[in-house]
């Protein structure tokens, strides 16, 4: 069984994921082979909050150069979880407003 700790693997700080704070929705990057289940359940017992939906989206790989280097950037998976009108916030957001 995974680790609550594995299937989060960070959480996305942008603009646009600041801007979606106020309908209770929260963006992280999660590991590739997690489930709408699995991140639900992972956000519910590390941060102790109900969630409400769970949208997943494969992040594919782009090129990039550095100079005559080329190369592609790594594929990862972004889920956008949303918490119920009932559930309190995130704490660790509360800070980057």
């Amino acid at each position: 069984m995974r680790m609550v700790e594995d299937i989060i693997i960070k959480p996305i700080i942008t603009e646009a994921s600041m801007d979606m704070l106020d309908a209770k929705k929260y963006v992280f990057k999660v590991q590739s082979r997690a489930t709408k289940a699995d991140v639900a359940h992972a956000v519910e017992e590390m941060f102790k909050v109900k969630v409400a939906d769970v949208n997943t989206i494969n992040m594919k790989k782009k090129p990039k150069r550095m100079g005559v280097h080329a190369g592609y950037t790594s594929e990862w998976k972004k889920a956008i979880v949303t918490l119920t009108a009932d559930s309190k916030t995130i704490e660790f957001f509360d800070g980057m407003k």
